[in-house]
């Protein structure tokens, strides 16, 4: 039970990394009138596809697996890719050179948020995964 909870907890975030840029809060147009043809925001969004794609299936793999040394490498794992996807908008790609873009106002906040959300929820399975396997921790 506690491992589709914890599946969930992880797989629920990474497909709104994956997929919100595209459908929920939408990057900037395919011409924004500041990157030129092909903004720059696009190709962030592009890969946090790839990103949450990888973390949701850590997250699925977390629930089929049940080993807990194995569980344990998988969430550290996702936790690892919610730092890169963490980083995507704000470090690696980036966006659009003008601040006032729907990516900057709306997309990389989302993503950061879902980000962060994954981070914590990842740290706190390992946790609980850690102190699950320690003698005076049950």
């Amino acid at each position: 039970m506690k491992k589709g909870i914890f599946g969930a907890a992880v797989i629920v975030p990474s497909l709104l990394i994956a997929f919100g840029p595209q459908f929920l809060f939408k990057v900037c147009g395919t011409s924004c009138g500041c990157c030129g043809d092909i903004p720059i925001c696009h190709w962030s969004a592009r890969a946090e596809i790839g990103i949450g794609m990888l973390i949701s299936a850590l997250g699925i793999c977390f629930i089929v697996f049940n080993d807990s040394k194995t569980q344990f490498g998988l969430i550290v794992g996702v936790f690892l890719s919610g730092i890169i996807a963490l980083f995507i908008p704000n470090a690696l790609i980036g966006g659009c050179e003008i601040k006032d873009m729907a990516c900057h106002r709306i997309a990389f906040p989302a993503l950061t948020v879902e980000s962060v959300i994954l981070l914590v929820f990842s740290a706190i399975i390992a946790v609980y995964l850690e102190m699950k396997k320690s003698p005076c921790g049950g």
